[in-house]
């Protein structure tokens, strides 16, 4: 074994919410680095391989039917669909909305994990990777579900770090910081309306949260969650990593009525 290897050939990849964003980022950088994989996506319009919605077990459980009879066993599988849930003082959130945003990324995860880890045992090991978020690190005003979530997603790591060790089987998580793109940007220009200021003066209220003063690319995620699947990183278990510039706040300047209804989501 080369354990400076950095080559993920003949390795069978799961990527949730695999259609966009991050997921497909992975997804490109894993097969990269010679990797087979599916994707997995709830919206029909993604260019996911496959649809599901990982809140419903059964689907899950006919997912993972269809990628035994394409794949023929699993060696990686990244947990990283999530939602950003509802936005508001806790005695303000609606409580079906708040329960979706739990079930989808603390339930999906477990749902996924719990069909993915007999096909890894078949393997005889593998890797999990879960996504978290800086979120997961500071309390998270006017976000609890997402919060919550985020939190509850590394302690997951943890616990399955050590529960399936012994198996072969590490579990690492991935916390990004804010992402550059689309929906950042979307959400700088809802902010700078409220404020009625540039969109540049937002940006760089953003960048001071940060010790790098940057945005971060959904390919550093990407980079970050191949290697973790490598030989190179064969005894990386139970780890949460950061890529994020060092997040050193998730609290803004400004009033806290404007990041109520800015949507934004790390």
């Amino acid at each position: 074994m080369n354990h400076y290897d950095t080559r993920l050939d003949s390795r069978r990849a799961l990527v949730t919410g695999g259609g966009s964003g991050i997921g497909a980022a992975i997804a490109a950088t894993m097969r990269a680095a010679g990797a087979d994989v599916r994707t997995c996506d709830a919206n029909p319009d993604s260019e996911a391989d496959l649809i599901c919605d990982i809140s419903d077990d059964t689907a899950v459980a006919a997912m993972f039917t269809t990628l035994d009879a394409d794949l023929g066993g699993l060696d990686i599988c990244v947990n990283n669909v999530g939602l950003a849930g509802p936005t508001g003082p806790v005695e303000e959130l609606n409580p079906a909305e708040f329960d979706q945003c739990v079930q989808v990324n603390i339930g999906g995860t477990f749902r996924v994990t719990r069909h993915a880890v007999p096909r890894l045992r078949a393997a005889g090991g593998g890797s999990i990777i879960n996504i978290s978020s800086t979120a997961g690190h500071f309390g998270y005003p006017f976000r609890s579900p997402y919060a919550a979530s985020k939190w509850a997603i590394e302690g997951l790591t943890k616990t399955w770090a050590m529960e399936m060790g012994r198996f072969n089987i590490r579990t690492n998580c991935i916390a990004p910081g804010t992402i550059a793109g689309e929906r950042m940007a979307g959400v700088m220009e809802r902010e700078a309306a409220a404020l009625d200021v540039a969109t540049a003066v937002v940006k760089a209220g953003y960048e001071d949260q940060v010790s790098m003063r940057t945005f971060i690319d959904a390919t550093d995620i990407a980079a970050m969650a191949a290697f973790m699947c490598t030989d190179a990183a064969r005894f990386m278990n139970g780890e949460i990593v950061s890529i994020d510039g060092n997040t050193e706040t998730l609290r803004t300047s400004w009033p806290d009525e404007v990041r109520v209804h800015s949507g934004i989501d790390f």
